[in-house]
Order: C-alpha cells, then sequence, then structure tokens
C-alpha cells in the first residue's frame, strides 16, 4: 500500500482510476516488468523543471525495477504536432531532430539512470508503414474521436484551418504505444488526449490497454503560464547553481507551495514541517532558499547549493545592495502589453542616456540581471511585477513598483 501510494503521489490523473494497482498486480503474477512509455518529440532540446516533474516519476518506477522505454519521436517531429494552440507547429529537418534527440538523452542521465532505460525512435517502425498500413491504422479512430482534443475542437468551431497530417500526428503517437506494447503511459495532463489514443489504438489491436498517468504542469516563473522555454519562464536542470538559485528566488509567493510539492525531493514530513513555518509566518524568502539549495542539490550538489546561497546573499541581500541603492520605478510609467515587455526595451526604459545599442552589448555581454539572473537574450520576454529587482551595468539599480 505504501508503495502505490508514494508512486500516486502528485499524479494528477489515473486513467482507469484503479488501473495502476491493476497493472501492478498483474506485473507481479506475470513475474516481469511493468513497460513504461515516456514519449519525446525533439523540438526543443532543453529539459526544464517542468519536464523534471514526470521524469522524477518515472525515476520511481524505475527504482522498484520496471522497465522505462523513452521513446523519441523522430519520425513525427519531422511532420509537425499539432502544439496545443491555434496554429500546427513547424517540422524540423532530420538534422535538428536528431541533435535534439542526442541532448535529451544526455540531460535525462541528470534525472533517471539511463543505462537502465531502453531508448527507441519511432521511425524505427513508422517508417516502414506502407501506405495501404497506415490507411488502415487510420481506419480505427473516427473523426469524431479526433475532435473530442481540445484544440482540434476549437479550431474548428473558429474555423481556424486544420491540416490532415495534424489529425494524423495523436493516431501515430498512439500506435507507438502498440509498436512498444506500453503497459503505462505518463506525461503531462495536455497529453491526456494523446496517451488515451494509445489505449484506444492497443485495444483495437486485441491487446490489455496501457494506463495513463498524467502529471500536473508546473508553472513557470511568471506564475502564471506553463513552464516553457519559449515563454522564457524556465529554471533548466542543467542551469548553473547561481542562475538556479536566484530564478528560484524570483518566483512568486503563490508558487511556492507548488514548488515544493513539484520540484522538491524533500519527505512528505518534511514537505509538511515547511508547510507549517509558511503557514505560521514565516518570510517566503527563506522557504524560497530552502527550495532552491534543495534543487540545486537535486541537479549538482550540495556544496555547490551552499556556495550558491551565499553568492545571492552577497549579490542581493548584504549591506552592498541596501534597498536605498535601487532606484524605485513605477510600473504604470513603462510602456508594456500584458505585464510584458522586452528586455532591451526595459533597459531603454530604465537606463536613460544609454543608446540601444550601448544597452544591447550590455545584454549580450551578461551585464543584466533581472532578479539576480543574468539574461543575454536582447528580445527576451520579461513578466513585470511588484518588487521586480533589475541591474544594468555595475552601478545601476532600479526597483519596479506597482
Amino acid at each position: 500500500m505504501e508503495t502505490i501510494n508514494k508512486l500516486k503521489e502528485n499524479v494528477e490523473i489515473i486513467l482507469p482510476q484503479n488501473g495502476l494497482e491493476e497493472k501492478l498486480e498483474l506485473a507481479k503474477k506475470e513475474n516481469r516488468k511493468l513497460i513504461i512509455k515516456l514519449g519525446f518529440d525533439p523540438t526543443a532540446p532543453d529539459l526544464h523543471l517542468g519536464h523534471a516533474v514526470v521524469l522524477k516519476k518515472l525515476k520511481e518506477f524505475q527504482d522498484l525495477g520496471h522497465q522505462i522505454v523513452i521513446l523519441v519521436g523522430n519520425f513525427t517531429a519531422r511532420i509537425g504536432d499539432p502544439t496545443g494552440k491555434n496554429k500546427s507547429r513547424k517540422p524540423l529537418s532530420l538534422e535538428e531532430v536528431q541533435h535534439n534527440a542526442e541532448t535529451y538523452i544526455n540531460q535525462l542521465s541528470k534525472v533517471i539512470d539511463v543505462d537502465k532505460v531502453k531508448i527507441v525512435f519511432n521511425s524505427e517502425w513508422l517508417d516502414k508503414l506502407s501506405f495501404t498500413e497506415v490507411i488502415q491504422i487510420l481506419s480505427k479512430v473516427t473523426v469524431a474521436q479526433l475532435m473530442h482534443r481540445n484544440d482540434f475542437n476549437k479550431r474548428f468551431t473558429e474555423n481556424t484551418p486544420i491540416a490532415m497530417h495534424e489529425l494524423v500526428y495523436p493516431i501515430l503517437q498512439g500506435f507507438d504505444s502498440v509498436e512498444i506494447k506500453a503497459d503505462i503511459e505518463m506525461g503531462g495532463t495536455d497529453q491526456l488526449f494523446n496517451c488515451t489514443m494509445g489505449r484506444k489504438l492497443q485495444e483495437t489491436f486485441e491487446m490489455s490497454p496501457q494506463i495513463v498517468m498524467c502529471m500536473p504542469l508546473l508553472k513557470g516563473l511568471d506564475g502564471k503560464e506553463k513552464m516553457s522555454k519559449s515563454l522564457h519562464n524556465i529554471i533548466g536542470i542543467t542551469d548553473e547553481p547561481n542562475e538556479m538559485f536566484g530564478k528560484t528566488m524570483s518566483i512568486p509567493d503563490s508558487l511556492i507551495e507548488e514548488f515544493l510539492q513539484l520540484t522538491t525531493d524533500f519527505s512528505l514530513s518534511e514537505k509538511e514541517v515547511i508547510q507549517n513555518k509558511l503557514a505560521s509566518g514565516e518570510n517566503p524568502m527563506e522557504i524560497k532558499k530552502l527550495i532552491a539549495k534543495n534543487i540545486i542539490t537535486q541537479y549538482h550538489s550540495s556544496n555547490q547549493a551552499e556556495e550558491a546561497e551565499e553568492y545571492f546573499v552577497n549579490q542581493f541581500q548584504s549591506k552592498k545592495l541596501e534597498e536605498k541603492e535601487f532606484e524605485s520605478v513605477l510600473i504604470k510609467e513603462i510602456q508594456h502589453k500584458e505585464n510584458t515587455i522586452s528586455l532591451i526595451d526595459l533597459c531603454v526604459h530604465l537606463k536613460k542616456g544609454l543608446s540601444k545599442s550601448a544597452l544591447r552589448r550590455l545584454i549580450e555581454s551578461g551585464a543584466v540581471q533581472i532578479d539576480s539572473v543574468k539574461n543575454k537574450e536582447v528580445y527576451a520576454e520579461i513578466v513585470i511585477k511588484d518588487g521586480m529587482k533589475v541591474k544594468i551595468g555595475k552601478r545601476a539599480f532600479y526597483e519596479l513598483k506597482e
């Protein structure tokens, strides 16, 4: 029972509800390992703490001796998948797919034991299908079933174009589960439809259908949208310790509990103690420090976590940077759109007297920091918030105020 409870911890959706117990019992009865599938389409090579929410759950299954199968969608990434928004995603070249896949696999070792993982590429079987076989697979799914996917339904209702390859994409992803004989497929809640498609196709091929386990989507540093590289709101699992610490300290207080539950490896009792401290009025900054050090210890080391805290304190909490040294700037005086502004435009507004090209050079050299984190992307989208501290060059410090 303790094992079941641990495996269910932080899981948002299990389909069917009692499926995990049944699969574990089946594995015990048949004296075999469960096949746990996680699919990646290598559309961007950087893994972040949002991805790690799922990876850490995979590690729990791995520690129990089950077989983790990482499925790299090098075929499906070349046709372009639906983004979950109102347009399709641009397909990648074979070279881009290969580079991103290699980067993914290298980063996986930060969380799971890659030597014990089976890594497969869906081009191994999808490239070999004849057109007749493709049609036979497509015939097992109805248009009505595909329209249950929220973004397809929304786009159809709004008369926004949906390309045929987008409709085929989840069917091919479901067929991957048939090929590897998956017992469990894992992903974020945004992958629920595609994962259930795997169940559907396995049933039509007269196989025991996989269960689906969906983990919650971790919010990014802005506290609003899910963590995503395209939104510039991520903490990468390969970020340097000082950068990890600074980014974690910048999260809004409303995200503390979510980060505590989803990004740390504190025990349940330790999490409860920290939650009680927060509820009893402890300074949220001190709680964030605990979370930041725990994250860095997972992906680097405890020594580096201590050093990152010391660096942060020296840079941003010591008397060197007392509050009086920060120039207060009212957010309402900054021209922005829905509380977002490009980094270069923010610097232009704050550091008057410096040319845009000079500010660009400062950004590209790493001389601009947002809440202690260097940002070298000139046009990075910055989410403006009350209390945000901006450092430009060596002597210009600003704090944004509502």
